[in-house]
């Protein structure tokens, strides 16, 4: 057993949770600090999405990305930074023509989500494995997109964090190992607690955790109010954990968190259950990241 745990802050998200949360973090620099921060009380991973600084809406503009690495990378934080490819995955059916993309689509070619990681070479990206009902919109990742994303992701030698939000997902991420497409041991995310996805439970937990392949590195997080819970289990069952302000706004019932807060009490239970927080030089050797 690993007694490190490698703990990941995703600062800001993809939803639209500006409105909801009275110190958002929305401009570039607001994102890069918060990683810096959460670097140095534990992190040893930033995930990483950004946002228009005017509106605050979600982004996939690559000079926004490229900013905030370059704020990190400047600091001289040593954080391992992992960047989403999440955007350009959504569709909304039309209402005249279901078959066309209504409000809210934002489906792309599957090389254009990969622009800022061609660009930045960031240590990691995410690599969202399966189609789902994401709240009220669906998001798209069929087989054909994600196996010319794997295969250029391992071409630029980044480590991809393979998300997976339903057990069937770890079946084709499977697949994509068999075939060749993913390097060195994998990277597993477990995302719990999504709406119309699986739910956040030590059942599912349990049940996810069992059909990843032997050889695995995999972190849970489990949003709202169950995120700590899961960073509880996780923790205790050689898992990794994940927090932030993606997932959960709140550090207790009515009183606003701060990704720092949120990274701080995950180091807390962590310890509790007998392991520390892994630095990140730890999680780039376990990972076979080189930096």
């Amino acid at each position: 057993m690993n007694n490190e745990v490698i703990l990941t802050c995703a600062v800001s998200g993809g939803h639209n949770n500006q409105g909801k949360h009275p110190d958002y973090p929305i401009s570039p620099e607001q994102i890069a600090n918060d990683c810096i921060d959460a670097g140095k009380a534990g992190a040893a991973i930033a995930h990483i999405h950004v946002r228009d600084p005017v509106t605050g809406m979600r982004s996939g503009d690559p000079a926004l990305f490229r900013e905030v690495v370059e704020r990190i990378r400047d600091s001289g934080s040593d954080i391992l930074i992992n960047l989403t490819t999440s955007e350009g995955a959504r569709f909304n059916p039309g209402e005249v023509d279901a078959a066309v993309g209504g409000p809210g689509t934002t489906l792309v070619q599957p090389l254009d989500r990969l622009q800022h990681i061609e660009a930045l070479r960031p240590d990691i990206c995410t690599l969202d494995v399966g189609t789902f009902n994401f709240g009220e919109t669906i998001f798209v990742n069929t087989p054909s997109h994600l196996r010319i994303m794997a295969k250029r992701i391992q071409e630029l030698g980044v480590k991809p964090e393979i998300e997976v939000f339903e057990p069937g997902h770890i079946m084709f991420a499977r697949s994509l190992i068999e075939d060749g497409l993913i390097d060195g041991d994998p990277m597993f995310q477990l995302c719990l607690g999504i709406p119309h996805a699986s739910p956040a439970t030590p059942e599912i937990l349990t049940v996810m955790k069992n059909l990843l392949p032997e050889n695995a590195n995999w972190s849970a997080f489990g949003i709202s109010r169950f995120e700590f819970s899961i960073v509880a289990q996780a923790a205790s069952q050689n898992g990794n954990c994940r927090v932030g302000l993606e997932d959960n706004l709140y550090l207790n019932k009515g009183e606003f968190a701060t990704n720092l807060q949120l990274v701080e009490r995950a180091v807390r239970i962590i310890r509790e259950v007998g392991r520390e927080p892994a630095s990140a030089a730890q999680a780039a050797q376990r990972l076979g990241i080189k930096r």
